[in-house]
């Protein structure tokens, strides 16, 4: 049976994945470049960013006045609000984007690609994953 919904889903990982290996998102090397403000910055990153937040722009307007094609509705997060668990989560992000240069999507595209360091990376994510369900589903 045909899907439409796998179908769309898969054309849109492979635009997001390849938007990430034109852009230079999965080289470690470009990534600390650019988180490097006091050494070699690299501010090419910052116009991928850019060009990021204008398309989500335009997609939260969309999603304000219409439906999605092959969904019931948007799925949207609920919660938002500014609290400890986004302030933790947000610095072990951004420590771990600077140390190791790969963010969860461009790893995942770099395992693909059969890059060993993003083997590594997606590794290590995966494993810490485990412990922070446990805590989380405590609180």
């Amino acid at each position: 049976m045909f899907n439409m919904y796998l179908l769309v889903s898969f054309i849109s990982g492979l635009m997001m994945s390849i938007g990430l290996i034109i852009s230079g998102m999965i080289n470690p090397k470009k990534v600390i470049g650019f988180l490097d403000m006091f050494g070699s910055f690299d501010p090419t990153l910052a116009f991928v960013m850019a060009g990021a937040l204008g398309v989500a722009f335009i997609g939260y307007r969309i999603v304000g006045s219409s439906k999605p094609l092959l969904c019931e509705c948007f799925d949207l997060p609920k919660k938002n609000k500014i609290d400890i668990p986004l302030i933790v989560g947000a610095a072990i992000f951004g420590i771990g984007w600077g140390m190791a240069g790969f963010c969860p999507g461009p790893a995942i595209v770099g395992v693909g690609l059969g890059l060993p360091k993003a083997v590594v990376f997606v590794g290590a994510m995966l494993t810490g994953m485990f412990p922070a369900k446990r805590i989380f589903m405590r609180s």
